[in-house]
């Protein structure tokens, strides 16, 4: 299996990364891609990804971390942050620019004290976004989009940036259940990220049954978005070890083989990765 979305850059990971991948490995994900949501992680991602076989990188601002560039700080300014990221798509295990895309919802907890969505925090958003797609056009990489509950906005940024070169080498992560997304999906050969909520989201659950088989790629989002029945025992947090939960509870609503569903989501996550050479 191929986890497209697993955050082992993060601190959560620092006391036991090995082990989490030695596990993960076991019960039968081959391939991972660990995404950065600012300069430091994305630092980190590579860091992982340049020390082990099959595990990959992507570099890139999240729109929520977008938000400490609203400040004055010569050092983080966007042009500043823009060539950190240009700068570290240059290693070779860096596959896509992400986590990237635009974030309209009110985090009560967040690390920003002073945080506050309003149209000039959005603007700024759509700005660092347009760079980043500018940037994975010109390294010839993959994108990878986050959107939470700015879906008319993002397909704004994407209509009016976007490249037949961003066919079949972009993803919206954890995809919310919109006809919209699905539609331009669709049309755009986008691939569609299935993660732990399935197993929960009711809505989701029907939202998977439109989405084509050969669009569709696992993710964990570890250490985030825990499966049932682990969620409701709070068994944190998420690794890429529970990716086979969530290929089953696929395989159990779209009524296909398990093997099918683990087969074709991999030849997905390697086509969007344009890894298929590494394939085997």
């Amino acid at each position: 299996m191929f986890d497209t979305h697993c955050h082992l850059n993060f601190k959560r990971f620092k006391k036991n990364l090995d082990e989490v991948i030695k596990k993960s490995i076991l019960s039968g994900v081959e391939y991972f891609v660990v995404p950065g949501t600012d300069i430091k992680t994305s630092k980190k991602a590579v860091e992982v990804a340049s020390k082990r076989n099959n595990i990959y990188a992507a570099v890139g601002v999240h729109p929520h971390h977008v938000y400490k560039l609203k400040s004055k700080n010569k050092e983080e300014t966007v042009d500043v942050v823009i060539d950190q990221v240009n700068e570290l798509l240059r290693s070779d295990k860096v596959v896509a620019v992400g986590e990237v895309g635009l974030d309209k919802h009110i985090y009560v907890e967040t690390v920003y004290k002073t945080y506050r969505v309003d149209n000039v925090f959005i603007s700024l958003q759509k700005q660092v976004l347009i760079k980043q797609i500018k940037l994975a056009i010109e390294h010839s990489k993959s994108l990878i989009l986050h959107n939470r509950e700015a879906v008319d906005e993002l397909l704004e940024v994407l209509n009016n940036n976007w490249t037949s070169q961003l066919s079949n080498k972009t993803v919206f992560h954890c995809c919310e259940p919109d006809k919209k997304l699905l539609e331009f999906a669709k049309q755009h050969s986008i691939f569609i990220g299935v993660d732990g909520d399935i197993t929960y989201d009711k809505v989701k659950q029907d939202f998977i049954k439109s989405v084509p088989l050969n669009l569709l790629v696992l993710e964990t989002d570890s250490p985030y978005l825990l499966p049932e029945p682990l969620r409701s025992k709070r068994l944190y947090p998420n690794t890429p070890a529970n990716l086979n939960i969530v290929a089953k509870y696929i395989a159990k609503t779209l009524g296909e083989k398990l093997s099918y569903i683990q087969k074709q989501t991999l030849e997905n996550g390697l086509r969007l990765f344009n890894l298929e050479s590494y394939k085997g």
